[in-house]
């Protein structure tokens, strides 16, 4: 029996003319082709076209939601996605549920808008489906007005008594230089973001808080960079009995260890045995949250705990003043190789071949006699015939430890320990070596304390104190890389001019510093934080400025220019999307 075969016929699905301009197309339920729905359908129905957003003048942060403020730079992704937040209607639902009235945000991008209109826009591409099947897309500009409005950290700046926490920093020394490297590290890692207000005292620096938890943080950052012991109290201010709340303010009190980069050190016997069997004769070669030492005669290091300092505290025997250090110039060296000692900790192989024996004269003595001191040095690596060096002169000195002392006088420590090799102007002695200097620094805005401004007739007198030490601490940095790349240093006017007086054809000099170790973004403006240290005078040509879109394209976001904002309309005719029939699918994906 044979099964009749049905012919397979292919048809094609019945087609409408569409009710306004009669073109044949699919049915759908409202009848009308694309173009049609497109050149009467508004897709940007509901969402708003202006909003408000509140940035506070002092802090320049914006404010987010519930008291909550955040920084952003202008045309980055953080502040789009604040101003899509502030957008009306980009998530908005039908009345019945479906679903159907929320859109999809294909393209957001900034649109260029003058510096100081306080104005910010933003096109927008959106995509609704307005009949099932048919997806229309549209393009409109969304205006953001700023508004001035101070957050709450600056409204407390404002108030007289406002700080809850108070953390008081002091060194008991008599020079500023380890605040100078503190304060460095506090810009670079922005540990005073939050802070009221600072003051400076002879011996210290007072930080003022609105609330516990940024004091407790600062003091963690503390704990990070120096040896310090912190000791905290607390003090009434108002209580209320019938809910049992309490006020109060905090005080924390951080005290920083006396040593500093740089100071000559007699150990104790028991804590150079316990840190590796090191020389009792050690200079301080950095200072973090432990305390580096080296020996100047083997150039072996080692690490002083923190808990170790503060369990039994000793004080230098020569700290790194000034009046203490005396100018050598160098006169010849010749390398020295030292055998391993098994009873010590192993030196590196690098180490031990920067060890030298340097020949130097006082700079004091040159023309007056012929007296020359020969020593090991482990900067001997550094030094070269002619070069000028700072050192302590131990047969002159008067140490402060008995023991110490009566090793010098029979001769037992050497006679001269070198710490520093000078560079540049410093070197040579020119009065303006400060203005020549390739690098400068940014300040923290800081207000003199009630015991500083009080003192009217030593005004003078700790001015010129501030400035040797300014001084000193750019010394410093100039001739220790591992110190440099720890703070932000930035190019002055004799950087950029490409003028080097040092000689580039020593290659062993290792620590000098170089151009590639400099920054760019250093603004000049009446702000103490971004004044320099070493000179006054402002360069011309220093400021650099963002261009319009840098950040923008940084970020991978679209940025309408200057000349193309002219033409951008407030919105453009919807347009259907070719090749898309989502229904459902559409809305799942959102």
């Amino acid at each position: 029996m044979e099964v009749a075969q049905h012919p397979t016929t292919t048809g094609t699905l019945p087609t409408i003319l569409c009710c306004q301009c009669a073109t044949p197309i699919t049915p759908n339920p409202s009848n009308t082709c694309p173009s049609c729905l497109a050149s009467t359908a508004d897709v940007t129905r509901g969402i708003s076209t202006e909003a408000t957003l509140h940035q506070c003048r002092g802090c320049q942060r914006w404010h987010c939601e519930a008291g909550k403020w955040i920084g952003c730079d202008l045309e980055s992704r953080e502040l789009m996605t604040l101003c899509l937040n502030n957008v009306s209607g980009l998530k908005q639902k039908r009345k019945d549920g479906s679903g159907g009235g929320r859109v999809r945000l294909v393209d957001a991008a900034w649109v260029w808008t003058e510096p100081h209109s306080m104005r910010l826009k933003i096109r927008l591409t959106i995509q609704r489906e307005v009949v099932t099947g048919t997806i229309l897309q549209q393009s409109f500009l969304v205006i953001f007005i700023v508004r001035n409005q101070q957050c709450i950290e600056c409204q407390a700046a404002f108030r007289q008594g406002s700080w809850k926490s108070l953390v008081q920093v002091r060194q008991r020394v008599g020079h500023k230089r380890t605040f100078l490297y503190l304060e460095q590290l506090i810009l670079k890692h922005g540990a005073h973001r939050g802070c009221l207000s600072i003051e400076t005292f002879r011996d210290g620096m007072d930080f003022y808080f609105p609330d516990k938890g940024k004091a407790a943080r600062f003091i963690s950052f503390l704990e990070d960079v120096v040896p310090m012991k912190v000791k905290s109290s607390k003090k009434l201010i108002g209580t209320d009995d019938k809910s049992n709340v309490s006020n109060y303010k905090y005080t924390n009190l951080v005290e920083i260890c006396t040593l500093c980069k740089d100071d000559l050190l007699f150990l104790p016997k028991k804590l150079a045995r316990t840190i590796g069997n090191i020389s009792r004769l050690v200079l301080v070669k950095n200072i973090s949250n432990v305390i580096q030492v080296i020996d100047p005669l083997t150039g072996q290091t080692a690490n002083i705990e923190s808990d170790a300092y503060w369990r039994e505290t000793f004080r230098p025997i020569i700290t790194a003043a000034r009046t203490r250090l005396t100018r050598f110039v160098v006169l010849g060296k010749e390398p020295v190789f030292l055998e391993r000692n098994h009873s010590k900790k192993a030196v590196g192989k690098k180490q031990r071949s920067k060890l030298a024996s340097v020949t130097a004269a006082r700079e004091c003595d040159l023309g007056l006699n012929d007296s020359q001191m020969e020593e090991r040095s482990h900067l001997g690596y550094l030094m070269k015939s002619g070069d000028v060096c700072v050192g302590y002169d131990l047969t002159e000195a008067q140490l402060v430890d008995d023991e110490a002392e009566e090793l010098r006088t029979s001769g037992k420590l050497p006679d001269f320990v070198f710490v520093r090799k000078l560079y540049g102007g410093v070197a040579s002695g020119e009065s303006d070596a400060a203005k020549k200097r390739m690098f400068k620094l940014q300040r923290l805005d800081v207000k003199k304390g009630e015991e500083e401004s009080g003192r009217k007739k030593k005004k003078d007198k700790d001015a010129d104190m501030e400035n040797v030490d300014e001084e000193d601490f750019m010394q410093e940095l100039e001739a220790d890389k591992e110190m440099r790349t720890r703070v932000n240093i930035y190019k002055s006017g004799v950087a950029k001019g490409g003028d080097n007086d040092e000689d580039d054809n020593d290659d062993d000099d290792d620590q000098k510093i170089t151009l590639d170790e400099l920054l760019d973004n250093l603004v000049l403006d009446s702000k103490p934080d971004d004044a320099d240290m070493g000179d006054d005078e402002e360069i011309e040509g220093q400021a650099v400025f963002i261009t319009d879109g840098e950040r923008a394209a940084k970020d991978n976001i679209g940025y309408v220019g200057r000349e193309d904002a002219l033409h951008v309309a407030s919105k453009d005719t919807a347009v259907p999307v070719a090749g898309n029939s989502w229904g459902k699918k559409f809305m799942d994906d959102l």
